[in-house]
């Protein structure tokens, strides 16, 4: 049986060998957190939209920002939420069940 001996270089260049290749693998495997607030130019980029889209959105109170000296900021979070609700209040398609709330008042009228 041979005795191999390992010395503190052969230990700390095997050390950086695995934090290099650790490294690496979670760099791959966890997403990056995005920004928690975003520029106006970022938000117009990440949702394809035109400057005047954006201010509209800003005026109609549908995503909330952070005026701070002449820089306007946006929460990713806010944008992310905007995104998964799919469409504002005002632009939502009524449910069947609201259409059917909304005959109640025309029904009523003609049976009294």
């Amino acid at each position: 049986m041979a005795i191999e001996v390992v010395t503190k270089d052969d230990l700390q260049s095997f050390r950086t060998e695995l934090l290099q290749d650790l490294k690496q693998i979670l760099s791959h495997a966890i997403p990056k957190k995005p920004k928690q607030w975003l520029k106006s130019q970022e938000v117009r980029k990440l949702l394809k939209i035109s400057p005047g889209t954006l201010q509209n959105l800003r005026i109609n109170g549908t995503l909330r920002y952070t005026k701070i000296g002449g820089l306007i900021y946006y929460s990713y979070e806010d944008i992310e939420l905007l995104l998964e609700s799919g469409m504002n209040a005002e632009s939502k398609l009524p449910s069947p069940l609201e259409k059917g709330r909304a005959c109640l008042p025309e029904l009523k009228r003609r049976e009294g």
